[in-house]
């Protein structure tokens, strides 16, 4: 697959100067500061301000989601920030829209917050966020997204298919890899059916410690442009890690902090390992869609080459292994 030019993507139209005539344009004063930040699906900036402080410019991809569900997005973060949760919501602009469209781009601006990543070895901290992801999803489920997407196992299903249907895996591991995806559908389809009683709510989607800033004792969730409609534990998992004993007694205080402002349904706890194997062919396939964007091939390298799907083969038959296991339980 051929890669696009950086004059011939559609976000080379975001020279400093056409940034800083777009905030501008929304009536905010520019000093000329201008740095970019670590986004690859978007196009994020901090701008400087002549009154000394700065905010931050999101240009969303082209095509990506349509305006309803940028409204639902916005919509959400203010529900949950009118209720003092530690959110950070889109500015309002003079319109009193959260988003404008410039030069074909939806762009929306966003007070800074400075934070630091909290630390998974910190307890206290994991029950602190458990508690907090617990007032989104109180207030997640409460209504229902009309436009956003839903969190399926078909969704996955289209990602492997899409890697197959446009060659990006080499021909000597496509036999492979067609077994183990046939063999992995089979068993999540299998667990799906028998898991027990969950539900779909209005959730985060994305809540992995990139996305969470510890500023002034309290964990501030950022980020929700992957906000879904989903269960519950899938804000929770990508707060785990390392091995089953630390993600043992992670989980403990996690829905223990959960527990006090909303029910943990324990029957999610088979999910975990369904939706990490979901996570892992998506992002392969998310890269994959994103490749003929120049930043992709700058920034992952490593991507599509024999020895990236030699071991995401491997990784996913380890899952097969993780989908046998016992989950997680609420046990000291």
């Amino acid at each position: 697959m051929g890669w696009l030019t950086l004059s011939e993507h559609p976000f080379a139209a975001l020279t400093p100067d056409r940034v800083l005539a777009a905030v501008e344009s929304l009536g905010f004063d520019t000093d000329a500061r201008f740095f970019a930040l670590n986004s690859y699906e978007n196009r994020v900036y901090q701008i400087g301000l002549l009154d000394g402080t700065s905010l931050i410019a999101k240009f969303y991809r082209p095509g990506r989601w349509e305006a309803r569900q940028i409204r639902e997005e916005h919509a959400f973060t203010q529900e949950l920030f009118d209720l003092e949760i530690p959110v950070v919501p889109p500015m309002k602009l003079a319109s009193d829209e959260t988003h404008v469209q410039v030069d074909g781009f939806e762009l929306a601006l966003f007070p800074q917050l400075i934070g630091r990543t909290p630390e998974l070895d910190d307890l206290d901290s994991l029950f602190t966020m458990g508690r907090f992801v617990a007032r989104i999803h109180a207030v997640g489920a409460q209504s229902s997204f009309s436009y956003r997407q839903h969190l399926r196992l078909e969704t996955a299903l289209d990602s492997s298919r899409y890697l197959l249907e446009n060659d990006f895996l080499p021909s000597d591991l496509i036999t492979a890899y067609e077994t183990l995806m046939r063999d992995l559908f089979d068993r999540m389809s299998e667990q799906l059916a028998s898991t027990g009683d969950w539900r779909s709510l209005r959730i985060h989607g994305d809540c992995h410690l990139g996305n969470v800033l510890w500023h002034e004792g309290t964990p501030h969730f950022v980020d929700f442009d992957d906000t879904v409609m989903g269960p519950a534990i899938q804000d929770l998992w990508m707060l785990l890690s390392g091995d089953r004993d630390h993600r043992q007694a992670q989980l403990l205080e996690l829905v223990e902090g959960y527990n006090e402002f909303h029910d943990f349904r324990v029957s999610e706890l088979a999910l975990i390992e369904i939706l990490r194997t979901m996570r892992l062919i998506n992002y392969s396939a998310w890269l994959a869609r994103r490749w003929t964007d120049p930043a992709f091939p700058l920034n992952f390298p490593w991507f599509n080459t024999q020895r990236y799907w030699s071991d995401h083969i491997l990784e996913l038959r380890e899952q097969i292994a993780a989908l046998d296991e016992p989950p997680l339980q609420l046990i000291q």
